[in-house]
């Protein structure tokens, strides 16, 4: 067993998550876990943490050496934390390599390994000659079979991010008045709207948790045409609905889905986002991929979405143990 010191931004939305992801699978595997939550700067908490050591150092001098004055592994998720470096022995990294800033690279190297959580990560870091384990990731699981599903129904939750494609798709499903209902779910402020089309809806108030996990159940195709991820809650979470999601042929997106468990769509790679790779979908072949949906087949739809659901499942299977390796190797 480890004592293990987890540090993130409590940003109460995709982080918190992280957070409850990599606690738990940490406390299962049998380590105790203390979890510092910080701000969303590298240097937030830097006093606090610097007064956890000084408490840890004095404690352990207290009992003559019988308490340990660091921790066996700090553990810092998506934000470098200079100030925790003494606190451990051994300091990690679990990136999202779209938000490692310029002014953030320089610390990278002081970390003894960066758990990844996709091939492109891992690609991306090793080419810069750090020690990058590959360990995946795990998001919830939303599957309500008791929902009944809506057919030919197409939903894009694109939340508050930038990089969802949202404003392509939008204006793509503004050409064809022909189609059927897309459900878009928007949070904060945003260019794209509706334009008047009657077969596009834009929700804007923030939903509870019970109706956003309703409408994941009730569409049948899901839209999630990210132009970078460092994981993708939103297009895994579809997947553990057994959906049949349309989204980005383009690392990372394209480790999730291949031709087996969903509909790719041909992208280009654009400009750089940090140390990420962006992609922007081609617009003739998005208009291909939703006339295909439009005309699949009961027996495909159902092979697409069990396929990815079964994906989803040995995935969840899989984190902790991965997790446990790579932690295992660096004793």
């Amino acid at each position: 067993m480890a004592r293990i010191h987890l540090l993130a931004w409590d940003n109460q939305r995709g982080l918190s998550h992280d957070i409850e992801v990599v606690e738990n699978a940490l406390r299962d595997l049998g380590h105790d876990v203390t979890v510092s939550r910080l701000g969303s700067r590298r240097h937030d908490g830097a006093w606090r943490l610097r007064g956890m050591r000084l408490r840890m150092w004095l404690a352990s001098w207290l009992s003559l050496g019988r308490r340990r004055a660091r921790f066996d592994i700090n553990l810092s998720l998506e934000h470098v934390r200079p100030a925790s470096f003494g606190l451990a022995d051994i300091n990690l990294l679990m990136p999202n390599p779209e938000w490692v800033s310029s002014r953030s690279l320089r610390y990278l190297p002081r970390y003894d390994a960066l758990l990844t959580k996709t091939h492109e990560a891992t690609r991306i870091f090793e080419a810069r000659g750090l020690t990058a384990i590959e360990v995946g990731f795990r998001s919830r699981d939303r599957h309500d079979p008791s929902v009944p599903r809506k057919p030919h129904s197409f939903l894009h939750a694109a939340g508050s991010s930038h990089l969802k494609g949202t404003a392509t798709l939008v204006e793509v499903w503004k050409r064809h008045p022909e189609w059927p209902l897309l459900t878009v779910l928007r949070a904060g402020p945003s260019a794209e709207d509706d334009g008047g089309a009657a077969n596009l809806r834009i929700v804007r108030e923030r939903l509870s948790d019970e109706d956003v996990r309703r409408l994941q159940n009730e569409h049948v195709f899901h839209l999630c045409l990210s132009q970078t991820e460092g994981w993708g809650h939103y297009l895994v979470e579809a997947m553990s609905c057994a959906a049949v999601v349309i989204a980005c042929d383009g690392a990372p997106m394209n480790q999730m889905i291949d031709d087996s468990r969903g509909i790719p769509v041909t992208a280009r790679e654009g400009d750089a986002y940090h140390l990420a790779r962006t992609w922007h979908v081609d617009e003739t072949a998005l208009e291909q991929a939703i006339e295909r949906a439009l005309t699949m087949g009961d027996d495909e739809r159902r092979t697409l979405g069990a396929n990815a659901r079964a994906w989803y499942l040995t995935n969840q299977i899989a984190f902790p143990a991965r997790l446990g390796a790579a932690l295992d190797s660096l004793d």
